[in-house]
């Protein structure tokens, strides 16, 4: 099982929401995701785990190590709405990850507005109506 993305970025904030579950498996399209939010967007990153249902060591290891690829980029990584089932507590080589409760929470910090200005998302996003092929 792997996870499925979409990110969206608004003026000077990202917001990479991400649904499934976050194992050792999904890390390297984790990490394709977080590349590509390098790539594009710019200001703090949160991460809104919503839809997760949950994740393993090697997934709260990949979120660790993409709060250091992001700071190298001079950007920070910010959580939001972690799974129950962990927590995320980066070592002393890794930078402080803020997490807040719930994506609402995230954005009202940062007084983020609904505005999406652009979005990228996999092709299995939940709630994107695939066209029927035809034959």
């Amino acid at each position: 099982m792997t996870i499925e993305w979409c990110y969206r970025a608004r003026d000077h904030l990202g917001v990479l929401s991400l649904s499934g579950h976050l194992g050792t498996d999904a890390v390297p399209r984790f990490h394709g995701a977080v590349g590509w939010v390098l790539a594009r967007g710019a200001g703090p990153v949160v991460l809104d785990m919503t839809g997760v249902r949950g994740w393993s060591v090697g997934g709260q290891v990949a979120v660790a190590q993409a709060a250091r690829r992001l700071a190298d980029a001079g950007r920070q990584l910010e959580l939001a709405a972690i799974p129950a089932d962990g927590s995320l507590v980066p070592d002393a080589d890794h930078p402080a990850v803020l997490v807040h409760c719930d994506l609402p929470t995230a954005l009202a910090a940062h007084r983020a507005g609904s505005q999406e200005h652009r979005e990228w998302r996999t092709a299995a996003w939940p709630g994107v109506r695939m066209a029927a092929t035809q034959g």
